[in-house]
């Protein structure tokens, strides 16, 4: 079945952290098929973190968050239109939908491939555009779950890999900052699965390295709230990072904490030790990946629970205490 694999698609449109736990996919399937073009219909924004990959031969840019909004209809529908005739035209072999959404087992099927693989218990129907289903579990880290992909192509899976696309390693913005600090990433997708600013600010207080906080443009208020408690320790570039200089910065700093957010893959992936503060999210499945990881949770009997029903007590998180990540952090790099 994958003899004359010529030309593939991988549908992962988002989020951040998603494409991050797909890059060791990536790598596996170029060594499978080097010879294979791979194509990747990624979300706009965030085509900005794989443009320019030496792996990839082509992106397609879907604008996916103007598609639920009525008043962009007309371009919603011309958008679509242009996609499904564009995927047609190139003749894939193989698609693969890592997303296991509604929208992207319909981006398979427009993809006219001969072979479309997807996971079995995938959601909104997607299975039902698949010609092949892998059971993928559920209580393995995303990363594996897609490797299982993989191995169903006949690709070895026995080495983790993260070829980022290429970046400058030393962006103007690092000039401006200390030799050593830390990054903490305050914010996150969900309001569920943040820990209090103030608490990271007070976090950052303690810390005898100095502490650079990121966040997204809209989340500015967040990063300057842990600032405002760092004790002068702390330092916002809250919407002042590109997505490639982002991984040029975390490349540079000697510990990262953070809730379950997107930039904490990035750390994994750079091997750059993680301290993920958990809450109703599951670290089995979304946690940083590797051993030289932390992740702090406060054991309750209801988490994980994914936040999927509206909560009035998030004890979850709020039992978390700043002493609590400091003596993690403290034991595991030697004394800070």
């Amino acid at each position: 079945m994958f003899e004359k694999i010529e030309h593939i698609l991988i549908v992962k449109p988002s989020a951040l952290g998603d494409i991050v736990h797909s890059l060791p996919f990536l790598a596996a399937v170029k060594k499978q098929y080097p010879s294979a073009k791979v194509d990747w219909v990624v979300a706009h924004g965030l085509h900005r973190f794989l443009e320019g990959h030496p792996l990839i031969h082509r992106l397609w840019v879907i604008k996916k968050d103007h598609w639920k909004r009525p008043g962009r209809l007309y371009d919603t529908v011309k958008e679509i239109y242009e996609l499904q005739n564009g995927l047609k035209s190139q003749r894939y072999d193989l698609c693969v939908d890592l997303s296991g959404l509604l929208r992207s087992g319909l981006i398979s099927w427009a993809s006219r491939a001969r072979i479309k693989l997807g996971f079995k218990g995938a959601d909104e129907g997607s299975p039902l555009f698949y010609t092949h289903k892998i059971h993928g579990s559920m209580q393995i880290h995303a990363i594996d779950r897609y490797l299982k992909i993989a191995g169903f192509m006949g690709c070895a899976t026995d080495q983790i890999e993260y070829p980022f696309a290429p970046y400058d390693k030393h962006p103007a913005l690092l000039n401006d900052l200390p030799e050593e600090f830390c990054i903490m990433s305050p914010s996150a997708g969900k309001p569920a699965n943040r820990w209090q600013a103030e608490k990271y600010g007070r976090l950052a207080s303690r810390l005898d390295l100095p502490v650079i906080v990121i966040a997204g443009g809209a989340e500015a208020d967040i990063a300057q709230k842990v600032v405002a408690a760092s004790n002068g320790n702390a330092i916002s570039l809250a919407g002042k990072t590109s997505l490639k200089e982002l991984i040029a910065l975390i490349a540079k700093a000697r510990f990262f904490v953070c809730n379950d957010t997107g930039p904490m893959h990035i750390a994994a992936a750079l091997n750059i030790p993680v301290f993920a503060i958990f809450g109703p999210a599951n670290p089995i499945r979304t946690g940083p990946y590797g051993d030289i990881h932390t992740v702090i949770r406060c054991e309750t009997d209801c988490a994980p629970c994914y936040a999927h029903k509206p909560c009035s007590d998030f004890r979850c998180m709020d039992g978390i205490s700043v002493n609590m990540v400091w003596e993690q952090i403290r034991e595991r790099t030697g004394g800070l």
